[in-house]
């Protein structure tokens, strides 16, 4: 089993709505959005671990928890990177400057929208090398060229001279998030949060981007957190897959066992409208009806009981612990 890099434990992230002055002054009850209430995973060393779900279900908000970049008030639980506490003492204050900067070294991100995540206003070069100023990691003006032209090149930009002096605008989508990579690639990282990364992309693009993820993996040693509406991708791409729903993970274990054999009703519905290679062969399939619920009031028990095709009485009442099914896989499900 390959060594841990990441543990997160009862991760929790409250959002506290806003109240208008007459509600502060008669002392009603503080509402929250509970975007993650409660989830726990791990990632190991080298592994590509798939957050799958609906849009709205705590996938993003997860992947930025976990690099702090949210608000230290709104976070509650254990994030440990690499035997590192995160989010450190009883007050879950943030890590020391010299703590994060380390912990930013070995932590990167890739956003979905390579259009955004650019500054226009910046070169190829400029973007790329910004990490190596702000760590001051360049011992020279040659060394920080050569080592952007070896990331450039490391995410399939090439030859890299080529691009160092353009602009976002004058690249195409899947070069974007070349640059993107490239600029997350630079510092050296050992794990990198990849939230959406071709869903922006033509699907042309998209198999070019996920196989230099992969290659980079293997060669590397990168271990991902991989957040996707697709649970396709998930198939292809993830050692492990966890199944989140309005800010539970509802099922998780190894990916291949999770997508083949589901046992929650959500990840039985997500599978069932995959696109299949025989769309006609008349397989009967599970279509949820309706919207998820509001996540500041959050129905009684089971969360996903309004919209299940198969609930039980006490799923309205009893919320589900998430449980051992076998080694490695465990399920939230008062069925199973």
């Amino acid at each position: 089993m390959a060594p841990e890099i990441l543990r997160v434990e009862e991760l929790k992230v409250y959002y506290p709505l806003r109240s208008g002055f007459l509600q502060g002054k008669s002392g009603a009850v503080k509402k929250v959005v509970r975007a993650v209430d409660g989830i726990s995973f791990s990632i190991g060393e080298g592994e590509v671990f798939a957050l799958v779900g609906e849009s709205g279900c705590g996938k993003t908000t997860t992947g930025k928890a976990v690099l702090n970049l949210l608000e230290p008030d709104c976070v509650s639980g254990k994030i440990e990177f690499m035997g590192q506490d995160l989010l450190l003492n009883s007050l879950r204050q943030h890590a020391t400057t010299t703590e994060m900067k380390q912990f930013r070294r070995r932590a990167q991100m890739i956003f979905q929208d390579p259009y955004q995540s650019l500054n226009p206003r910046e070169t190829v070069y400029d973007i790329v090398s910004e990490p190596l100023a702000i760590h001051r990691l360049a011992r020279s003006k040659a060394d920080r060229r050569e080592r952007v032209a070896a990331s450039l090149e490391d995410a399939g930009l090439k030859p890299a001279l080529d691009f160092l002096e353009r602009y976002p605008h004058e690249l195409s989508g899947g070069q974007r998030q070349r640059v993107a990579i490239a600029a997350a690639l630079i510092m050296e990282p050992r794990f990198l949060v990849a939230d959406e990364p071709v869903s922006m992309l033509d699907v042309s693009v998209r198999a070019d981007i996920l196989k230099l993820m992969i290659s980079l993996r293997d060669r590397y040693r990168i271990s991902y957190l991989f957040i996707t509406h697709d649970l396709a991708l998930a198939w292809v791409l993830a050692d492990h897959a966890a199944i989140m729903y309005l800010g539970k993970i509802v099922e998780v274990g190894p990916a291949e066992e999770v997508i083949q054999k589901p046992r929650h009703p959500y990840s039985q519905a997500l599978v069932e409208v995959m696109p299949q290679p025989e769309p006609r062969a008349g397989r009967a399939r599970t279509i949820l009806r309706g919207e998820a619920p509001n996540p500041v009031q959050m129905p009684s028990g089971c969360r996903f009981h309004p919209r299940c095709p198969i609930p039980l009485p006490r799923c309205k009442e009893e919320e589900p612990a998430l449980l051992e099914l076998e080694s490695g896989r465990r399920a939230a499900c008062w069925r199973l």
